[in-house]
């Protein structure tokens, strides 16, 4: 794990293009962190505590200020299984309200359960979900000391509780999980209908900088959303009309043509699963 400035005062550490597992760390995701002139601003939490504390040691490298705020993105469990690292700092956490409903839902339990298993030794019975100290559910501007930042709801999309962090000082976005960058989005569950809308919410911000969920950053805003947008839009059109069609989806898989993405990290893994979701969410919502 390095931290590496972004724009001046925006860093970020880059997890890999890989699932989670005991080799990894469950290091997957990016995280980010803000240096202002009263304190450091966090933006996710990695996926366990252990690498937590690695981006707290690196972020020690950077200043030697507090951290002060975490600013979760979503409550996925490679954002947030280090949350009690930065909460026992003495960190306030802020995430949107709807992430309350994961926190409290089975498969939030149920997801820990598995990763206690899965990801031994780096989640263990020690490892906990951590609420916000603070839920919002508008945007809202945080100002401290030099530094404005705006966070800004934007889901349901990814998540329910999807969030971005907006400087607008440094036009830098921390996007969270509404932008993968040079690897098969994730799409669960999410609504991709609205995932796409908040896209183009994300384009209407003036940033010269994107630190993205996952993957590389970019100085190309509309280029590299582009790439979730078209994989959502392709998705919803293939899938979508398969199921008008009422063509099992066995065999509309294997009659898509997925060359413009196979070639993408985690295309092996998440696609077919990607396209199953789409799908069912289509036989239910076909526009």
């Amino acid at each position: 794990m390095t931290a590496r400035e972004a724009a001046p005062g925006c860093w970020y550490v880059e997890g890999l293009s890989a699932l989670g597992s005991p080799a990894n760390a469950n290091f997957i995701s990016n995280a980010g962190f803000i240096v202002t002139s009263a304190g450091v601003v966090v933006v996710d939490a990695l996926g366990s505590p252990a690498l937590a504390e690695r981006l707290l040691a690196e972020i020690r490298k950077v200043t030697p200020q507090k951290v002060t705020h975490v600013i979760v993105t979503h409550y996925h469990a490679d954002h947030v299984y280090g949350l009690q690292v930065f909460e026992q700092a003495g960190a306030k956490i802020i995430a949107h309200q709807a992430g309350r409903e994961y926190l409290h839902a089975d498969t939030a339990r149920l997801r820990l359960q598995a990763s206690r298993d899965e990801l031994a030794p780096w989640i263990d019975d020690k490892t906990r979900l951590v609420a916000a100290t603070e839920w919002i559910d508008s945007r809202r501007e945080l100002a401290l000391g030099d530094t404005q930042l705006v966070l800004q709801p934007v889901g349901p999309a990814h998540t329910p509780e999807d969030l971005a962090v907006y400087l607008p000082g440094r036009k830098v976005l921390y996007a969270g999980d509404l932008v993968f960058r040079s690897r098969i989005p994730f799409v669960g569950q999410a609504d991709s209908r609205n995932w796409i809308v908040s896209l183009d919410k994300l384009l209407a911000f003036d940033t010269s900088v994107i630190i993205p969920g996952h993957g590389p950053v970019s100085t190309e805003a509309r280029k590299d959303m582009q790439l979730t947008r078209d994989y959502l839009i392709y998705l919803r059109k293939t899938m979508g009309a398969a199921a008008r069609d009422m063509t099992p989806f066995d065999e509309a898989y294997k009659a898509t043509d997925w060359s413009q993405y196979e070639h993408l990290p985690l295309f092996g893994p998440a696609n077919r699963m990607n396209a199953y979701n789409t799908y069912l969410l289509m036989e239910h919502d076909p526009e």
